[in-house]
């Protein structure tokens, strides 16, 4: 299966050991978008919000594409700042893409409690508790 790994970029740190156990299971893996360059969006914000701004369009745009050639995506939804199995806005609009283009979708944990776990119930995603060889 190819796999595009989604997530926050604070978890960025705990990517390597489940990219390798997933590709030692015969995955092809993808890593997040700026995952080589993880300050890109300090920078963009550095020349100010119009370059911010085009900066978040252009990784909106960026994931859509990649999405579309993956076969699932895995969104690893850690613990972050006190919040339980954390989603962030980016991680939820990637999540959004795959389900819109009919893509599996893994959730590492539990979807978080709060104002998206609706919708984020209703793109019915496969939780996998961290049990990486429930991804199939």
């Amino acid at each position: 299966m190819k796999l595009l790994i989604i997530c926050s970029k604070a978890f960025y740190k705990d990517i390597e050991p489940i990219k390798e156990k997933l590709e030692q299971m015969g995955h092809t893996v993808e890593l997040p978008n700026t995952y080589y360059e993880n300050d890109a969006e300090k920078k963009s914000w550095e020349l100010g919000d119009k370059a911010h701004s085009e900066f978040k369009a252009k990784m909106f745009r960026m994931s859509k594409d990649r999405i579309a050639t993956m076969d699932a995506v895995l969104t690893l939804n850690f613990d972050k700042n006190g919040k339980k199995n954390y989603i962030g806005g980016s991680t939820f609009l990637e999540i959004y893409e795959a389900f819109m283009g009919n893509k599996k979708i893994f959730l590492y944990n539990d979807i978080p409690d709060g104002m998206l776990y609706d919708e984020i119930s209703g793109f019915s995603p496969v939780v996998i508790h961290g049990d990486l060889d429930l991804v199939k």
